[in-house]
């Protein structure tokens, strides 16, 4: 399918192949999504097919706005105040599930908790107000792969998969949703993500832990490797090593890499997680026998960043 620019026109086209039951990549200000309407377990279980990703990971669901979020699912008091405080925006809600919003049970991996998030990305809300359905939208990537900022990421990755792919721009915060799990009185971080966990906290007024390695998965993002290259990553390279590239962070690198991204040489975080996708990208097509990845501190939106490339660097 080729990438076309969004447009009013090219917006429409991708509402009406959604309410057909088609795929449509979009863009939001996270990671590009592939979508498809939520109600549909035929058109979720296209979303399963094109990523090859197995069916107990549940799906995130777009929606507009936090009516819609509830009539989909139950929100006590900690989840509308998150929801007032980061929608729309790059945070994830999992809460109990609705029977009658109708949401497919592909999508919820059978589960009884939906996973929710109002976008913020211009485009993704026009194709939401113009699609009027919920729609259910992964990264638009094979099941592990690195997530794709770019709407040549998808194509490079998916081809003739989705009926549209709609070019946004490079995404503008390059990490996907936090997700936080709100259900009962104990909310509990599932992914670590775009909004980091310090400021969930002061919106809480109390910590919030991060949910064990070994928890039953609720939510994308669980899988202990995930956002992979073909590539081997190893972490916290001072020096490189013959044949490798070398992701970067901060004024100070090391020589001898034959190909070097530096992911903010100011050694600013907000800047390093917009580039990280891309940049893994760029360096997994250099021909590398290895990529090794700088130190990055776990504090802020480093411990989202430290995360991924923890999972990336798992072992095949």
């Amino acid at each position: 399918m080729p990438v076309l620019p969004a447009t009013d026109e090219t917006i429409a086209s991708a509402a009406q192949a959604l309410a057909a039951g088609g795929l449509v990549a979009f863009p939001t200000e996270t990671v590009y999504g592939l979508g498809a309407d939520a109600r549909e377990a035929s058109a979720v279980g296209k979303i399963f097919a094109a990523k090859e990703r197995p069916q107990f990971n549940p799906l995130i669901v777009h929606v507009p706005d936090l009516e819609t979020a509830e009539s989909l699912a139950e929100f006590g008091t900690e989840a509308r105040a998150l929801a007032a405080a980061f929608w729309p925006g790059p945070l994830t809600i999992v809460a109990p599930k609705r029977p009658e919003g109708g949401i497919a049970d592909l999508v919820t991996a059978g589960l009884g908790t939906v996973a929710l998030r109002v976008p913020a990305h211009p485009v993704a809300r026009a194709l939401l107000e113009k699609a009027r359905l919920p729609i259910a939208a992964p990264s638009a990537n094979r099941s592990g792969r690195i997530s794709p900022t770019e709407a040549g990421h998808v194509a490079a990755e998916l081809g003739e998969v989705p009926d549209i792919i709609l070019d946004g721009g490079p995404c503008a915060r390059g990490l996907e949703s936090t997700v936080v799990r709100v259900v009962g009185d104990t909310p509990t971080l599932l992914r670590l993500g775009a909004v980091p966990r310090a400021e969930i906290e002061a919106v809480l007024g109390h910590t919030i832990d991060l949910a064990a390695q070994d928890a039953p998965i609720a939510s994308p993002g669980q899988l202990e490797r995930h956002y992979a290259p073909q590539t081997p990553v190893r972490l916290n390279a001072t020096t490189i090593a013959p044949g490798e590239a070398l992701l970067a962070f901060g004024p100070d690198i090391p020589d001898g890499a034959d190909t070097t991204i530096n992911l903010s040489p100011a050694g600013d975080l907000t800047e390093a997680a917009t580039r990280l996708f891309a940049a893994m990208r760029t360096l997994d097509e250099s021909g590398a026998r290895a990529i090794a990845v700088m130190p990055i501190p776990e504090e802020g939106l480093g411990e989202a960043i430290n995360d991924r490339l923890r999972r990336a660097a798992k072992a095949r």
